[in-house]
């Protein structure tokens, strides 16, 4: 008989493997919702709205669980609007973090705005919004994409 020993939650500074993280470009007519940051990682910075797959759960439930939270709305995932990955190391060589991030185009069903400590503010914006903003490197690709994603997507 084998018992497994619950791990206890990975250190989100210097892990010991890459974390899995997901995010949503929430498409509403055209634009989509852009969140600052509250806090670290990416403090201060516009970016979309998401957080950690927590274990045992499928990257649709992560990504419902992580808007619902952060922003009360619920929504419909599409699809994987592409990838990304946050890797910075220390003054000393040493990873102090790495995120593997999986962004998915998605739509609202329900709910309005209402934000959690984790973000500052959000604003609906079109793709050329952005140009001036300070983003997460690649957003502007993903929303593009996700944007077509969504528009070519069955209502």
């Amino acid at each position: 008989m084998s018992t497994s020993v619950p791990e206890s939650k990975p250190s989100r500074s210097y892990p010991a493997r890459p974390i899995v993280a997901v995010s949503a470009a929430i498409v509403r007519e055209g634009r989509v919702l852009i969140a600052r940051r509250a806090r670290a990682p990416a403090h201060g910075i516009y970016t979309l709205p998401g957080g950690v797959v927590e274990v045992g759960e499928t990257l649709h439930e992560a990504i419902k669980r992580e808007i619902a939270e952060e922003t009360g709305l619920t929504i419909e995932p599409i699809a994987l609007a592409g990838y990304r990955e946050r890797i910075a190391h220390d003054g000393n060589g040493g990873v102090e973090q790495h995120f593997v991030i999986l962004p998915f185009a998605a739509r609202v069903i329900s709910g309005e705005v209402m934000l959690n400590e984790e973000l500052a503010e959000v604003r609906w914006l079109r793709p050329s919004e952005l140009a001036g903003l300070p983003t997460t490197e690649g957003l502007a690709e993903i929303v593009a994409t996700a944007i077509a994603l969504v528009e070519q997507a069955p209502q």
